[in-house]
């Protein structure tokens, strides 16, 4: 599912920022923004942009240029929202009055307004190794991998839902910053993804690379099914190495079932990575912090959960954050989501 980068959110509180004459902090959903004092109160709505959103070269954004210049990949130049303190508040994505926005027509909460606003994701320039040569675009038969933020997952909270997960068992695993990476065995034919891309098979590209060196297309054709492992590739010269990893490893976190159209449970996971490593010890999978926790009867509350993800990485430094997924199927698929550690976001570029 690709992210509702920009869309039209409810403001549930403003707090004044002590010392502060022209700003002040927005409450909208999970998240906190700060925004130009006077420009909203409680129950307003407004355009909201996540982090991560990618912002043309247009006079209303002009005010971010000193801070938010960024040229991506492809060479168009515009402003990128990261988290950010200013003020000593911590503030994530952009949010602006309806006003500035008389393309929006028709305004209803939640609405999405990315395409309609010319927003796009960020995307760092990818190193030459990394890039590949495009076979053509991510499998339509193959979920994206991308995990929902919690920030936009309030309903998780609620205890009074009949369809609460206060009671659900949750898988938490490490999130390691990285590149991400899918290879698929479909009726026979071998394929390696990037994000969003299938690359033919190129002797320079590091996803190939690894592809060779773990004996993936066999392992995978051994266990006689339509499968797709899913993982991060980390190490040197990708993502500035974070976890100070020597060389390259490929860590599993999710398997797809084509055939079912789901992600495998954690049991049929765990199960399936454990015999890709009896024939290839050198195949990993995620660290798992805790295998069987009910994460919001431990944290009911999203600062405590924002709290909780904090802590160091099985690897090296700070962790990125936290990834969780029911261990049981809930309306036939698994339920998950990512919490990011935001002093690693304020520390990131």
């Amino acid at each position: 599912m690709e992210r509702k980068l920009v869309t039209i959110r409810k403001v549930s509180e403003i707090k004044p920022i002590k010392d502060a004459d022209n700003i002040e902090l927005a409450l909208v959903d999970g998240w906190q923004v700060v925004c130009k004092k006077g420009d909203f109160k409680p129950n307003d709505l407004g355009v909201y942009f996540e982090i991560d959103s990618f912002l043309p070269i247009e006079e209303r954004y002009e005010f971010l240029r000193k801070g938010c210049y960024k040229v991506m990949a492809d060479g168009s130049a515009g402003f990128r929202l990261r988290t950010i303190k200013l003020r000593g508040q911590l503030s994530q994505g952009l949010l602006l009055p309806l006003s500035m926005f008389l393309e929006i027509k028709h305004i209803e909460l939640g609405d999405e307004v990315t395409e309609l606003l010319k927003i796009k994701k960020y995307e760092p320039p990818i190193p030459a190794n990394l890039s590949g040569i495009v076979k053509g675009m991510f499998p339509s038969f193959i979920n994206k991998s991308d995990q929902e933020r919690i920030q936009n997952l309030l309903d998780y909270f609620e205890t009074y839902k009949v369809e609460t997960y206060k009671d659900v068992f949750f898988e938490e695993t490490e999130k390691v910053d990285g590149t991400s990476v899918t290879y698929y065995i479909n009726e026979g034919e071998f394929g390696v993804c990037s994000r969003n891309l299938e690359l033919k098979e190129d002797v320079n590209n590091s996803l190939w690379i690894m592809a060779k060196k773990l004996n993936i297309k066999q392992l995978l054709q051994d266990l006689n099914r339509n499968i797709a492992i899913q993982g991060e590739l980390v190490g040197e010269g990708i993502q500035k190495n974070p976890l100070k990893i020597l060389g390259h490893k490929y860590l599993i976190y999710d398997v797809y079932d084509i055939d079912k159209k789901r992600y495998l449970t954690q049991s049929e996971r765990v199960s399936l990575v454990a015999d890709l490593q009896l024939k290839n010890n050198n195949i990993e999978h995620v660290p798992v912090t805790n295998n069987n926790i009910q994460i919001f009867k431990e944290c009911p509350i999203m600062d405590k959960l924002l709290g909780y993800v904090k802590g160091s990485s099985k690897f090296a430094g700070e962790r990125e954050g936290l990834v969780f997924k029911s261990t049981q199927l809930i309306g036939g698929n698994t339920i998950s989501f990512k919490v990011v550690n935001n002093s690693y976001l304020l520390k990131g570029d």
